[in-house]
C-alpha cells in the first residue's frame, strides 16, 4: 500500500471511570488525553484514531452504552472511505495491584465480582453471555499478543502477556467486546495498566502511543 492510500488500521479506544478502591482511574486520563497527545507526537503511519470513550465501571447495567460504543466502530467502518481498512478496539483498564503493563490474550465467560460495580451489581459465578454456555467458555483475541509484548518490552517497558483478565468489569467488557468483534469482522484487545503511583502518567501515555504503533505495524 502506498503512503497516499487511506490508513490501513482504525483504532477505537475505551477507558474506565473511577470505581471502588480507585478514586482516580489512570485509564480515564490516558483515553481522555490521547488524541491531543498524538497530535503533538504524530499518528503512527498507517493508523487513524477513531472514538475515545470512557465507560462506567459496571457490568450488566452498562451494557447498553457499551454496545452503542462498540457499534460506533461498525457505523464508521460502513461509512468509511476504505473497505480494506481494519478496525480494532483497544480497551484500557487498571489493575491497582500491578507493577507492569499486561496485554490480555483472552476473556472468560464468568462474572464473579470481588466488590459491587458502580451500579451496585455483584454477581458470583454468573455466565457473562448465557447463550455462550457455561462460565468456563473462553474467547481469545486473534491479535499477536506475544509478539506485541516482545516489541514493547524491547522499547524498555515493563510489560507482560497475560491470560487472566480477572473476573471483574475488565473481563466482563473484554468478553463482550471479543464476542462482538468476532461477529462483526473486527478485532479487540484489552490492556491492563498500573496506577500512576507505580508507573507515571507520561510513561503510560507514551506506552499507549507505542502500543498503537505496534498494532499498526503488525495488522
Amino acid at each position: 500500500m502506498g503512503s497516499e492510500g487511506p490508513p490501513s488500521v482504525a483504532v477505537h479506544i475505551t477507558g474506565f471511570k473511577k470505581f471502588h478502591g480507585v478514586s482516580e482511574n489512570p485509564t480515564e486520563t490516558i483515553v481522555s488525553n490521547l488524541k491531543e497527545y498524538l497530535k503533538k507526537k504524530g499518528l503512527p503511519k498507517g493508523l487513524t484514531l477513531g472514538s475515545c470513550n470512557i465507560l462506567e465501571t459496571a457490568g450488566q447495567g452498562a451494557l447498553a452504552p457499551l454496545y452503542q460504543t462498540l457499534q460506533s466502530a461498525i457505523a464508521g467502518k460502513t461509512s468509511g472511505t476504505s473497505n480494506s481498512q481494519k478496525t480494532i478496539w483497544v480497551h484500557f483498564g487498571v489493575n491497582s495491584g500491578a507493577s507492569k503493563f499486561a496485554i490480555e490474550q483472552q476473556a472468560v465467560n464468568e462474572a464473579t465480582f470481588r466488590c459491587p460495580d458502580e451500579m451496585g451489581w455483584k454477581p458470583q459465578k454468573v455466565p457473562i453471555v448465557p447463550a455462550d454456555g457455561g462460565i468456563s467458555r473462553i474467547r481469545e483475541t486473534p491479535l499477536p499478543v506475544e509478539e506485541m509484548t516482545k516489541i514493547l518490552a524491547s522499547k524498555g517497558y515493563e510489560v507482560t502477556a497475560s491470560d487472566d483478565a480477572g473476573r471483574f468489569v475488565c473481563n466482563y467488557v473484554y468478553y463482550h467486546s471479543l464476542r462482538f468483534a468476532e461477529l462483526n469482522g473486527i478485532r479487540s484487545l484489552f490492556v491492563h495498566v498500573p496506577l500512576f503511583l507505580t508507573i507515571d502518567e507520561d510513561t503510560q501515555m507514551q506506552f499507549a502511543c507505542d502500543l498503537l504503533e505496534v498494532l499498526a505495524s503488525l495488522t
